[in-house]
């Protein structure tokens, strides 16, 4: 849909034109509105990576992200002052950016009171209890044992695309 027509129906619809209207009021207005754009849009991820630096040889990364095309730049960057918190990142070469929080304070004062707040709605709302099942193991330091990383790599693999 971002991207628009394809081709076939271009070539078929010529006489009609239908232009993406551009909002100027960048303000989000509607917290609920937000969270089921999220529920449509957002990510809640777990990357772990290798790393020489902790005793278990593992680290492990929370990410929070939205993407939408580049033309909605504007609205990305609203959410960085209605967080409080996250980074606008533009990607090269692509037609899109992200919105990005990965800080573990930011996520647990921040993004994870909102949406306990305002509910997330269908299958992501799955992968958010999954996310929030990780943040605490990490609060409680168990991603810092192979035993806790054992439990947090069985809860990964079940998020997102691994979701039966």
């Amino acid at each position: 849909m971002n991207l628009g027509l394809p081709v076939e129906l271009k070539t078929f619809s010529r006489n009609y034109t239908i232009k993406r209207p551009v909002i100027q009021d960048q303000k989000i207005i509607d917290p609920y509105w937000l969270a089921g754009f999220v529920s449509g849009e957002g990510s809640f991820i777990i990357n772990i990576a290798k790393s020489p630096t902790t005793k278990i040889g593992t680290r492990i990364q929370l990410r929070f992200q939205l993407a939408q095309h580049s033309r909605d730049e504007l609205f990305m960057k609203s959410l960085i002052s209605y967080f409080g918190c996250g980074s606008y990142v533009a990607r090269d070469n692509r037609d899109f950016g992200e919105f990005v929080v990965t800080k573990f304070s930011d996520i647990t004062e921040k993004i994870i009171p909102f949406f306990d707040k305002y509910k997330i709605v269908g299958v992501k709302y799955q992968d958010y209890q999954d996310f929030k099942k990780i943040v605490e193991l990490m609060k409680n330091g168990d991603h810092l044992t192979t035993e806790g990383m054992e439990i947090i790599y069985k809860i990964k693999a079940g998020m997102n695309t691994g979701r039966k």
